[in-house]
């Protein structure tokens, strides 16, 4: 039986978190950059441990007016001193709650901007390597945030995105182009499984590529989020895919 991880951005204020929590098997906290403080940080953690959920940083531009997705917010020393403190953070709360930071996935236009900037990506590989509990390092596959991984020694998990429309080249097609999200269901559950049996998804122009994943996400602020993640277990589990975290180290 092949097997994927399934998971989540939460932790950002939206109300599908509980339900999500009982369908993924990873999550990605928001902690202090774009959304999220110590109270959410603290509950969806101790959410993510009771439902057996691996739980990890989703640091972001330090920007909660833009919701981390306007590009080149923030570089250099500045944005290594805000994620540092964003990942220690949530760090800090799993150690007191009995548990750990699995991964880190930088959130939104930062995870965007260093797929082709080696020196943002590096940052974030640096903050990654320096944190407590040696967490992985999520990312795209083939770009900057692998190849950043792979020079600081982080364990690496390839992500691919169920809900959203690729560019031929394998990049996501930007969010302010018309149908960017995925809203169909069918069309999310046929491209996870595309992604986890295939390893191909249909990109905008209807050519077939490649796209390599150990992970696959689904976006926790979705409208029906919830709903499309169910579909998209479902789906992949009819199809002996088996849901299990991404186990590393």
């Amino acid at each position: 039986m092949s097997t994927v991880d399934l998971n989540a951005d939460l932790g950002e204020g939206d109300a599908y978190d509980d339900a999500l929590l009982r369908i993924v098997s990873s999550c990605n906290i928001a902690c202090g950059g774009h959304a999220g403080d110590t109270e959410s940080m603290a509950a969806t953690v101790r959410a993510a441990i009771g439902n057996g959920v691996c739980a990890g940083a989703h640091p972001g531009y330090p920007d909660r007016n833009g919701f981390g997705r306007v590009s080149g917010f923030l570089r250099g020393d500045p944005l290594y001193q805000s994620l540092t403190e964003q990942v220690a953070a949530i760090t800090d709360i799993a150690a007191q709650l009995g548990t750990r930071i699995t991964h880190v996935k930088p959130h939104g236009a930062l995870y965007n901007d260093a797929l082709a900037d080696p020196e943002l990506a590096d940052i974030i590989a640096r903050v990654t390597v320096e944190a407590h509990g040696e967490p992985a390092f999520v990312g795209m596959a083939n770009t900057e945030l692998e190849f950043a991984a792979r020079r600081h020694g982080i364990d690496f998990v390839a992500e691919a995105f169920v809900d959203r429309a690729y560019e031929p080249e394998g990049t996501l097609v930007s969010r302010s182009s018309p149908g960017a999200v995925h809203q169909d269901l069918n069309v999310i559950t046929t491209q996870a499984a595309g992604l986890a049996k295939s390893r191909q998804v249909t990109a905008s122009d209807g050519s077939v590529i490649a796209v390599r994943a150990d992970t696959l996400c689904i976006h926790g602020d979705t409208p029906g989020a919830a709903e499309a993640a169910r579909a998209v277990r479902d789906v992949l589990e009819s199809h002996g895919v088996e849901i299990r975290a991404v186990t590393l180290r």
